[in-house]
Protein backbone atom coordinates (compact mmCIF):
# COMPACT_ATOMS: atom_id res chain seq x y z
CA UNK A 1 0.00 0.00 0.00
CA UNK A 2 1.47 3.38 -0.95
CA UNK A 3 2.45 5.70 1.91
CA UNK A 4 -0.04 8.41 0.90
CA UNK A 5 -2.92 5.88 0.93
CA UNK A 6 -1.83 4.59 4.33
CA UNK A 7 -1.73 8.16 5.64
CA UNK A 8 -5.22 8.83 4.32
CA UNK A 9 -6.53 5.67 6.04
CA UNK A 10 -4.95 6.75 9.34
CA UNK A 11 -6.52 10.22 9.04
CA UNK A 12 -9.94 8.73 8.30
CA UNK A 13 -9.75 6.38 11.28
CA UNK A 14 -8.50 9.13 13.59
CA UNK A 15 -11.24 11.46 12.38
CA UNK A 16 -13.95 8.91 13.08
CA UNK A 17 -12.55 8.23 16.55
CA UNK A 18 -12.43 11.96 17.33
CA UNK A 19 -16.13 12.24 16.48
CA UNK A 20 -17.20 9.21 18.53
CA UNK A 21 -20.07 10.00 20.86
CA UNK A 22 -20.91 8.28 24.11
CA UNK A 23 -24.58 7.38 23.98
CA UNK A 24 -24.88 5.85 27.44
CA UNK A 25 -22.71 4.35 30.11
CA UNK A 26 -23.22 0.77 31.31
CA UNK A 27 -22.88 0.71 35.09
CA UNK A 28 -23.77 -2.92 35.78
CA UNK A 29 -24.95 -6.12 34.17
CA UNK A 30 -27.31 -8.28 36.21
CA UNK A 31 -28.26 -11.66 34.80
CA UNK A 32 -27.61 -10.32 31.32
CA UNK A 33 -29.69 -7.16 31.88
CA UNK A 34 -27.85 -3.87 31.45
CA UNK A 35 -28.22 -1.08 33.98
CA UNK A 36 -27.10 2.20 32.47
CA UNK A 37 -26.49 5.69 33.73
CA UNK A 38 -29.76 6.61 31.99
CA UNK A 39 -31.57 4.04 34.16
CA UNK A 40 -30.05 5.57 37.30
CA UNK A 41 -30.95 9.07 36.12
CA UNK A 42 -34.53 8.00 35.34
CA UNK A 43 -34.93 6.35 38.75
CA UNK A 44 -33.66 9.53 40.40
CA UNK A 45 -35.52 12.09 38.26
CA UNK A 46 -38.83 10.21 38.36
CA UNK A 47 -38.33 9.45 42.07
CA UNK A 48 -38.83 5.73 41.54
CA UNK A 49 -36.43 4.87 44.35
CA UNK A 50 -36.21 6.62 47.71
CA UNK A 51 -33.43 9.18 47.67
CA UNK A 52 -30.96 8.71 50.48
CA UNK A 53 -28.46 11.20 51.81
CA UNK A 54 -25.31 9.73 50.36
CA UNK A 55 -21.84 10.87 49.39
CA UNK A 56 -22.39 8.98 46.12
CA UNK A 57 -26.05 9.05 45.07
CA UNK A 58 -25.29 7.18 41.83
CA UNK A 59 -23.89 4.25 43.84
CA UNK A 60 -26.89 4.29 46.15
CA UNK A 61 -29.43 4.22 43.31
CA UNK A 62 -27.38 1.71 41.31
CA UNK A 63 -27.32 -0.67 44.29
CA UNK A 64 -31.11 -0.46 44.50
CA UNK A 65 -31.45 -1.11 40.76
CA UNK A 66 -29.10 -4.10 40.98
CA UNK A 67 -31.20 -5.50 43.83
CA UNK A 68 -34.35 -4.83 41.81
CA UNK A 69 -33.03 -6.83 38.86
CA UNK A 70 -32.07 -9.73 41.13
CA UNK A 71 -35.54 -9.73 42.71
CA UNK A 72 -37.22 -9.37 39.32
CA UNK A 73 -35.41 -12.50 38.13
CA UNK A 74 -36.91 -14.36 41.11
CA UNK A 75 -40.33 -12.89 40.35
CA UNK A 76 -40.07 -14.14 36.76
CA UNK A 77 -39.23 -17.63 38.03
CA UNK A 78 -42.31 -17.83 40.28
CA UNK A 79 -44.68 -15.70 38.15
CA UNK A 80 -47.04 -13.95 40.56
CA UNK A 81 -50.30 -12.80 39.00
CA UNK A 82 -50.25 -9.82 36.70
CA UNK A 83 -51.43 -6.60 38.32
CA UNK A 84 -54.71 -5.16 37.11
CA UNK A 85 -54.49 -2.29 34.61
CA UNK A 86 -56.15 0.06 37.12
CA UNK A 87 -53.42 -0.77 39.67
CA UNK A 88 -50.78 0.29 37.13
CA UNK A 89 -52.82 3.43 36.41
CA UNK A 90 -52.83 4.19 40.16
CA UNK A 91 -49.05 3.82 40.28
CA UNK A 92 -48.64 6.19 37.32
CA UNK A 93 -50.85 8.70 39.14
CA UNK A 94 -48.68 8.34 42.27
CA UNK A 95 -45.53 9.04 40.29
CA UNK A 96 -47.16 12.05 38.59
CA UNK A 97 -48.30 13.36 41.98
CA UNK A 98 -44.66 13.59 43.12
CA UNK A 99 -44.21 16.54 40.76
CA UNK A 100 -45.47 20.08 41.24
CA UNK A 101 -47.00 20.15 37.74
CA UNK A 102 -47.69 18.07 34.65
CA UNK A 103 -44.98 20.06 32.87
CA UNK A 104 -42.41 19.13 35.55
CA UNK A 105 -43.38 15.46 35.19
CA UNK A 106 -43.12 15.63 31.39
CA UNK A 107 -39.73 17.35 31.68
CA UNK A 108 -38.49 14.56 33.98
CA UNK A 109 -39.62 11.97 31.42
CA UNK A 110 -37.75 13.79 28.66
CA UNK A 111 -34.60 14.19 30.81
CA UNK A 112 -34.63 10.53 31.73
CA UNK A 113 -35.10 9.43 28.13
CA UNK A 114 -38.08 7.19 28.81
CA UNK A 115 -41.63 7.40 27.58
CA UNK A 116 -44.96 6.72 29.24
CA UNK A 117 -45.02 3.10 27.98
CA UNK A 118 -41.62 2.39 29.52
CA UNK A 119 -42.70 4.00 32.80
CA UNK A 120 -45.87 1.89 32.87
CA UNK A 121 -43.84 -1.29 32.28
CA UNK A 122 -41.45 -0.38 35.09
CA UNK A 123 -44.36 0.26 37.45
CA UNK A 124 -46.05 -2.99 36.38
CA UNK A 125 -42.87 -4.85 37.27
CA UNK A 126 -42.72 -3.03 40.61
CA UNK A 127 -46.26 -4.17 41.40
CA UNK A 128 -45.32 -7.75 40.56
CA UNK A 129 -42.28 -7.47 42.83
CA UNK A 130 -44.44 -6.14 45.67
CA UNK A 131 -46.97 -8.95 45.24
CA UNK A 132 -44.18 -11.53 45.27
CA UNK A 133 -42.52 -10.04 48.37
CA UNK A 134 -45.87 -9.79 50.19
CA UNK A 135 -46.51 -13.45 49.45
CA UNK A 136 -43.01 -14.61 50.38
CA UNK A 137 -42.42 -12.37 53.42
CA UNK A 138 -45.63 -12.02 55.38
CA UNK A 139 -44.02 -11.52 58.82
CA UNK A 140 -44.33 -8.36 60.94
CA UNK A 141 -42.43 -5.38 59.55
CA UNK A 142 -39.21 -5.61 61.61
CA UNK A 143 -38.90 -9.38 61.08
CA UNK A 144 -39.97 -8.98 57.47
CA UNK A 145 -37.20 -6.45 56.79
CA UNK A 146 -34.58 -8.68 58.44
CA UNK A 147 -35.75 -11.70 56.40
CA UNK A 148 -35.84 -9.60 53.23
CA UNK A 149 -32.32 -8.25 53.86
CA UNK A 150 -31.00 -11.77 54.42
CA UNK A 151 -32.71 -13.01 51.26
CA UNK A 152 -31.29 -10.11 49.21
CA UNK A 153 -27.81 -10.85 50.53
CA UNK A 154 -28.20 -14.42 49.29
CA UNK A 155 -29.45 -13.22 45.89
CA UNK A 156 -26.45 -10.90 45.57
CA UNK A 157 -24.08 -13.72 46.51
CA UNK A 158 -25.61 -16.18 44.02
CA UNK A 159 -26.53 -13.64 41.36
CA UNK A 160 -24.73 -13.01 38.12
CA UNK A 161 -23.75 -9.38 38.77
CA UNK A 162 -21.02 -7.43 37.01
CA UNK A 163 -20.69 -4.05 38.67
CA UNK A 164 -18.76 -1.65 36.42
CA UNK A 165 -19.40 1.59 38.28
CA UNK A 166 -16.34 3.59 39.23
CA UNK A 167 -17.24 6.84 41.00
CA UNK A 168 -14.24 8.77 39.70
CA UNK A 169 -15.19 8.27 36.04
Amino acid sequence: MPACLRGLCVLLVMGSVAHAEVIDRVLAVVGGQLITLTDVTAARDLRLVPLEASADPIRSILTRLIDRELVLAEVERYAPPEPAADAVDDEVRRVRARFESAEAFDAALVRSGIDDRHLRETLRQDLRIRAYLDQRFSAASDRRQAALDEWLTGLRRRGDVIDLYLPAR
